[in-house]
């Protein structure tokens, strides 16, 4: 029998999505409770791996089990036995037919980013941050460059394993509310560190080191050398996974609400 969870976790005191052994990852938590609650070992796969310090609003797992359970001992149960900042949102039985990463047709991505010349304080953790003004404006304009089918390349990790560099960007849209800078980024796939190597090049171009314009020649030049450091992890959310509507998956989460940051003076 095959099982789909929706779960979020803060990614902060984690190495990460990937099962570790030393054991400090969000997938070696969900394993050892989802084992506990069946009496035999669990191993899921993910609709995609966040890096140490990512956070997750909507991640999607699947996993396989002879054991028989209530839907709500894959919810209620697991999050008795889970760590506080992992917590299973939903549940469902599924055919065979589906999995969580090679069904997924999109996924999303929410970076926040508080641009003040004061570091936070007790959103440490939950939001990135830039201390100089950023022109939204010059953000935007570099941003809609990105959309459509790209070699990124220039937004790679060395470390990436993807057989391809050639994705899909859908949207990427940057919002301000007070001082608080909203990135959304959808496309059929990412690439290890893409999106915080794009908020990194963003950055550059909004605080004036380069133009909107500089984004057509990283396309170009095809090499990660040339882009801005990998920014922050701090701010960064696995906001949703798209599946064909059979799937009858629930809706995507909603930006998160970060108290007072977009009203601080």
């Amino acid at each position: 029998m095959r099982i789909i969870l929706v779960l979020e976790y803060d990614g902060s005191r984690y190495c990460g999505w990937q099962s570790q052994p030393a054991g400090c990852s969000i997938q070696d938590a969900l394993e050892t409770a989802l084992s506990r609650i069946a009496k035999e070992a669990i191993r899921v796969t993910t609709a995609g791996r966040t890096d140490a310090g990512v956070h997750a609003l909507y991640q999607v797992v699947h996993f396989d089990t002879l054991v028989q359970r209530p839907i709500s001992a894959w919810i209620r149960g697991v999050n008795a036995l889970l760590p506080g900042d992992i917590a299973i949102l939903w549940a469902a039985k599924a055919s065979e037919k589906f999995h969580a990463r090679y069904s997924a047709i999109e996924r999303r991505y929410i970076y926040l980013l508080l641009n003040h010349p004061v570091r936070p304080g007790i959103h440490n953790k939950k939001v990135g941050w830039y201390h100089q003004p950023l022109a939204l404006e010059k953000m935007q304009t570099a941003g809609d460059i990105l959309i459509g089918e790209h070699d990124f390349s220039s937004f790679r990790s060395a470390e990436c394993q993807a057989k391809s560099p050639i994705r899909t960007m859908t949207q990427l849209n940057i919002t301000r509310h007070g001082n608080l800078l909203i990135f959304e980024l959808r496309a059929n796939a990412f690439l290890q560190h893409m999106v915080r190597n794009i908020i990194g090049c963003l950055v550059y171009i909004g605080k004036g080191k380069y133009s909107a314009e500089w984004m057509y020649e990283l396309l170009g030049s095809r090499n990660r050398i040339y882009a801005a450091p990998t920014f922050s992890p701090a701010g960064l959310y696995l906001a949703g996974v798209k599946y064909d509507c059979g799937w009858r998956m629930p809706e995507l989460a909603e930006v998160p609400i970060i108290s007072g940051l977009s009203t601080r003076n």
